[in-house]
């Protein structure tokens, strides 16, 4: 989990499960005022809390500090659900935590971001979520920029300056066997570690491959897709992109040994 039993004073051992019975029973009774109803239904969701926190245990910030901020996200996501919406708390409360915590970092951030940039993308981000419950659906960056009344160029620029900055060797996804990196998803047509392929007959070396593996090496290599742009044209997952292509490359080094 986050290599700690204890958190905040918080036996995580120790902590309460409720059902979604028990759930919906304690939200009326909050929404009555209940204040012990309040704390139960907190204490019975800090589990949710320390489960997105496992999302950031990579950083050196200090967990306590996260888990804090996560239970300000759980709190306003108390505060704001409608049960009408007819979906699950934890469906709505988990992207409120996410942005609660990531706001808490892009502030204690060490690249410094101008204030009114990052008041431009505060105000965008309400928008963003206002739109989301009004439409039901993610408002696209036209309809955010209406909202707010400035410029899309603006939004997007206030979006991308307010981004945590993500190494290339960030695992991104585990089937289980191996992981998968960022760099797995970025597409690069000109600089490659499989330039060496420009220097040998890959014509012969082709031939010496199946089917499948000859369409990921020429999807990915001379046509520059990603693995996750071949995975949804041939319908396999990227984790089996990944395998063929690694096995593929393994196979044509070999032959030119």
């Amino acid at each position: 989990m986050i290599n700690k039993v204890e958190i905040c004073g918080v036996n995580t051992a120790k902590l309460p499960v409720l059902s979604n019975k028990e759930k919906n029973e304690l939200f009326i009774k909050i929404k009555e005022g209940d204040l012990e109803a309040r704390e139960k239904f907190i204490n019975g969701n800090l589990r949710l809390v320390l489960s997105i926190l496992q999302r950031f245990s990579g950083r050196s910030d200090n967990m306590d500090d996260l888990f804090q901020v996560g239970c300000v996200g759980l709190i306003k996501a108390i505060d704001n659900f409608d049960m009408s919406l007819n979906v699950q708390f934890s469906t709505y409360a988990v992207p409120m935590i996410i942005g609660e915590i990531r706001r808490y970092l892009r502030d204690n951030n060490p690249i410094r971001v101008s204030r009114s940039i990052r008041d431009l993308a505060y105000k965008a981000l309400q928008a963003k979520e206002k739109l989301t419950k009004e439409l039901n659906k993610e408002p696209t960056i036209d309809q955010i920029a209406k909202e707010v009344g400035v410029e899309k160029e603006e939004v997007v620029f206030c979006f991308e300056a307010i981004q945590d900055p993500l190494s290339l060797q960030e695992p991104v996804f585990n089937d289980g066997a191996e992981n998968l990196y960022i760099m797995d998803q970025v597409k690069d047509t000109k600089n490659t570690d499989e330039r060496w392929a420009d220097n040998i007959t890959i014509e012969q070396a082709m031939k010496k491959l199946s089917e499948r593996e000859k369409m990921i090496i020429t999807k990915r290599f001379f046509d520059g897709r990603t693995q996750m742009e071949v995975a949804d044209e041939i319908g396999i997952s990227q984790a089996q992109v990944s395998r063929l292509e690694k096995n593929a490359i393994g196979r044509i080094k070999k032959l030119y040994k």
